[in-house]
């Protein structure tokens, strides 16, 4: 009965994380650049910061969770590792990237886009979705089983 509650709950994270991306990219940061107001970008992440990161962090949690319940025991063992234990491993460099970057929006890019104008956002911002982007194809191959 866990594994399932732990699928939908990083599903359930997947999606605002993901999901607050796309309409950042599709709608907020558009007309953000259009109008070269950095305020409309401040307004959003503001809203979605606590929602956004709670969601990562789920998406953590049951990540590594689930990880633990797909590919067993951490430690090596001989001959080839299956292909969930590449994915698992993807995944995880995926995942290492994304918190880095994260941490560095919050604390490095939003608080100076401002003064540094909304470029350097702009691509901070396509980086992580188009990751983030990744993670979720390589979350579904593991789910469905597909081998290299």
């Amino acid at each position: 009965m866990l594994f399932p509650i732990l699928i939908i709950a990083h599903l359930l994270g997947a999606s605002v994380w993901v999901g607050g991306h796309v309409v950042l990219l599709a709608t907020v940061l558009p007309l953000a650049l259009r109008e070269n107001s950095a305020a409309r970008v401040i307004d959003f992440e503001e809203g979605y910061d606590r929602l956004g990161l709670a969601a990562l962090a789920i998406q953590v949690i049951t990540g590594l969770w689930l990880a633990k319940l797909t590919i067993g025991d951490w430690r090596p063992s001989l001959g080839p590792p299956p292909t969930a234990v590449y994915l698992v491993g993807v995944k995880l460099v995926l995942l290492t990237t994304i918190v880095v970057l994260a941490g560095r929006a919050y604390h490095r890019v939003l608080p100076r886009i401002a003064e540094q104008g909304l470029k350097p956002f702009a691509v901070h911002a396509w980086v992580v979705s188009v990751l983030s982007g990744l993670m979720l194809v390589v979350g579904g191959l593991i789910r469905v089983g597909w081998s290299v």
